[in-house]
């Protein structure tokens, strides 16, 4: 373990009085700019109340013991450690403090890591001005939140998980699946035809189908196709 991230000694809970239905929120990013948004987003909520800032791990660590937040809004690449490594440190060392994280990292496998991590939400930065919000209440709560365009992907990384296709090769299957050449598999993921053919013969050798028209069925099955189709199509 990072010895950032070593634990501490956990002091208990101060609980806020029954007066105060305050959601207390801490914001970790170490980039100024980002920060001053998140903030006039958090602050902009009636019911949120912002308890602190860090902008690495020591300070981040320091925050936690001394304010016990409900939710640490959390930059999941702050310095100071590895991001999956932290998160699982974060909640050993503050188990009840929910954690949302922040990224521009729009990627279902690590979503699902930082998921199995211990996140309760996960909120690209770009939307966290229509998100942000949503999430921290669903956190503060015990749900789970994901951006909706993270979702879409994780179901699909999701349905696909235990034949062991990768991002990639779910995105060359799909559209495999819409009757898409190489050439135009190439050109619409931007890679080369080369590494079209590659992901498609991992995708065979990993799924054990021989042909288009099995990969088409497949692709159905797993609902990789559903916003192509018709709502009627998508449910056969």
């Amino acid at each position: 373990m990072d010895p950032l991230f070593e634990v501490t000694a956990r002091q208990p809970r101060v609980d806020p009085s029954p007066f105060d239905s305050s959601i207390r929120v801490l914001l970790a990013d170490d980039h100024e700019f980002v920060r001053r948004s998140l903030r006039r987003l958090i602050d902009r909520e009636a019911e949120f109340a912002l308890v602190g800032e860090a902008d690495n791990v020591p300070s981040l660590r320091r925050h936690l013991a001394a304010e016990q937040p409900h939710v640490l809004v959390l930059d999941v690449n702050l310095p100071g450690g590895s991001p999956l490594v932290a998160l699982r440190a974060l909640r050993d060392e503050a188990p009840e403090t929910a954690i949302v994280v922040t990224t521009m990292i729009d990627d279902a496998r690590f979503a699902r890591e930082a998921l199995a991590a211990g996140a309760r939400g996960y909120v690209l930065k770009d939307a966290a001005d229509d998100e942000l919000g949503a999430a921290v209440r669903c956190a503060a709560r015990g749900d789970s939140y994901v951006s909706p365009s993270v979702a879409s992907a994780l179901a699909a990384y999701d349905r696909c998980g235990r034949d062991r296709l990768s991002d990639r090769e779910i995105d060359v299957l799909r559209l495999i699946a819409l009757g898409h050449t190489n050439a135009e598999i190439a050109e619409t993921l931007g890679i080369s035809i080369r590494t079209v053919e590659t992901h498609r013969a991992h995708i065979h050798r990993k799924l054990r189908l021989a042909s288009r028209a099995q990969l088409v069925g497949y692709a159905l099955k797993r609902g990789l196709l559903d916003e192509f189709l018709p709502s009627s199509a998508a449910a056969m």
